[in-house]
């Protein structure tokens, strides 16, 4: 049974919070390719800070290695500006691939703005909409799957991993993302998610509550995960998500208010708690000590 989350304990005001390397820019529709400029800092000051504390390696004395963090959970990020990030890292870790020096792996983890987008051999026929007047950005990425929405009150999660590092198997790394997701729901909220066969991603009951899609390259794998946290799923009206037609779209927010029968939830409550687990659990189940920069420059 789900249950509603208690508040809490106070969160300190006097650390530091991780500075925004973005700054919002004028719409785009569909798009087939980015150029990936500097970003600018775009602090909301509006949003009372949080620590970020470098977390301890996991119990149990398994060996873990560094992992280094980005939280900007609580930020719109456009998804263009994102995926340049994304891209770069990958890049600057290529050539630390050559010369043995490539030894950290990366979480970026944020929200965007709505925006759909389609995998390398995505369909149009799972779209309900014209292209060229489409309802949000459309971007066309190199990660695999159909198509899929991102918006507000979705946590997306972007690990930048060598999997050489953890275990060289795409399916294992799919399965384990899925995992997480699984063990997050389930201390945070006491929410019972699980796989379908033949799927990716995780379910409650019939409905898809996180998507996964990622991208492979010398085995640095990146692209991520997608939990409905709060989201809007008006949206995902208008495509068939993941190429599916016979399943619906959930959030953690309406699993917790039909179970609760309470109808004001808080969002941001949820997102933070949500937050904290994904990233717990991440942690311990890739052995990863995550150490949390303030620094969301490309360079």
């Amino acid at each position: 049974m789900a249950l509603l989350p208690s508040p809490p304990a106070p969160r300190s005001t006097t650390g530091p919070r991780p500075r925004p390397c973005w700054r919002r820019r004028p719409p785009r529709r569909a798009t087939g390719g980015e150029t990936c400029a500097s970003l600018q800092p775009a602090p909301d000051p509006a949003l009372p800070p949080r620590q970020s504390p470098v977390r301890p390696p996991p119990a149990g004395g398994a060996v873990s290695s560094r992992c280094e963090c980005f939280d900007l959970h609580r930020q719109l990020v456009p998804y263009g500006e994102a995926y340049c990030w994304q891209k770069s890292i990958v890049e600057r870790r290529k050539g630390l691939l050559d010369s043995g020096e490539d030894h950290s792996d990366t979480l970026i983890a944020l929200q965007h703005p709505p925006v759909y987008t389609l995998g390398t051999r995505s369909k149009k026929e799972y779209l309900h909409f014209d292209m060229e007047d489409a309802p949000f950005e459309v971007h066309r990425i190199d990660r695999g799957g159909e198509v899929t929405y991102h918006g507000p009150g979705q946590l997306v999660m972007y690990p930048i991993m060598n999997l050489k590092y953890h275990k060289e198997d795409l399916d294992w790394y799919f399965r384990s993302l899925e995992e997480v997701i699984i063990r997050a729901l389930k201390s945070a909220f006491s929410i019972k998610a699980a796989r379908v066969e033949g799927l990716t991603g995780v379910w409650v009951g019939n409905q898809k509550v996180a998507a996964i899609g990622i991208h492979g390259s010398r085995m640095i794998v990146y692209h991520g995960l997608a939990l409905n946290v709060t989201t809007d799923l008006a949206p995902f009206t208008m495509i068939d998500p993941c190429g599916i037609k016979d399943r619906g779209v959930g959030s953690i927010k309406e699993i917790l208010r039909k179970a609760s029968g309470e109808g004001e939830i808080d969002d941001a409550l949820l997102m933070d708690i949500a937050y904290d687990s994904m990233i717990k659990e991440f942690a311990e189940f890739f052995h990863l000590s995550l150490d949390f920069s303030p620094d969301c420059s490309f360079q």
